[in-house]
């Protein structure tokens, strides 16, 4: 059976940051590296499905934990169907780094489609992938051997939770399950906020969302 790996953020890749003083002087020693730890999440999808109102979300999410969050988002075009991606970093400490995202720790993907080439460049051996689709962990395990996706069928739980095919709050549930953060309390509650019109429906999609990966991750630890 496929491995899925649950990302505890908190636990996330170190990587080096150089204090914002100013260099050294002629002879001096240079300033200690100070190890950073930062949760670096890539959503796609393609215009019209919602990628960046999930990151816009899931940011605020975390900033309500008490997270430091820096968010963006890059657009392939202005066409509806085009790509589309939202980045977001999570740090205990100021975000400083003002790059793209090149290796995440978590990529949410939309579009089953787009899980090739370009996005999945950006994940290496411990990348967790939740992707909408209705396909199975084994399947995925066969056709991406050496990347640890967990698909969820968002569609359905949309459809089921009256919401047709917006699939924002199904697939945020689901990734904070897989990564472990947000907690899901404080996902509804800013669902709730940023989403009065359909509050009902987006908060039944995202705990259905979360349930499913809690489920697969329940399968995985006894197999």
């Amino acid at each position: 059976m496929s491995e899925i790996l649950t990302i505890d953020w908190t636990n996330a890749k170190p990587r080096p940051r150089l204090p914002a003083a100013a260099g050294p002087g002629p002879g001096e020693a240079g300033p200690a590296r100070e190890e950073e730890t930062v949760l670096e999440i890539v959503i796609q999808g393609r215009g019209g499905q919602g990628a960046q109102t999930a990151g816009n979300l899931l940011a605020a999410a975390f900033f309500a934990e008490g997270r430091h969050v820096q968010s963006f988002a890059s657009y392939g075009g202005a066409r509806r169907g085009t790509p589309v991606s939202s980045y977001i970093r999570v740090d205990e400490k100021p975000v400083r780094v003002r790059c793209d995202i090149e290796r995440a720790d978590a990529i949410l993907c939309f579009d089953s489609t787009l899980l090739e080439g370009r996005l999945l460049a950006t994940a290496h051996p411990g990348t967790l992938i939740v992707v909408n689709s209705a396909r199975g962990v084994d399947d995925y395990g066969r056709t991406h051997p050496g990347y640890r996706v967990i698909p969820v069928d968002a569609i359905a739980i949309s459809r089921r939770a009256g919401l047709g095919r917006i699939v924002n709050s199904a697939l945020l549930g689901a990734l904070a399950r897989a990564v472990g953060a947000p907690p899901l309390a404080t996902l509804e509650r800013t669902l709730a906020e940023r989403s009065p019109k359909l509050t009902a429906g987006n908060l039944a999609a995202c705990e259905e969302g979360y349930r499913t990966v809690d489920a697969l991750l329940a399968e995985e630890a006894v197999a």
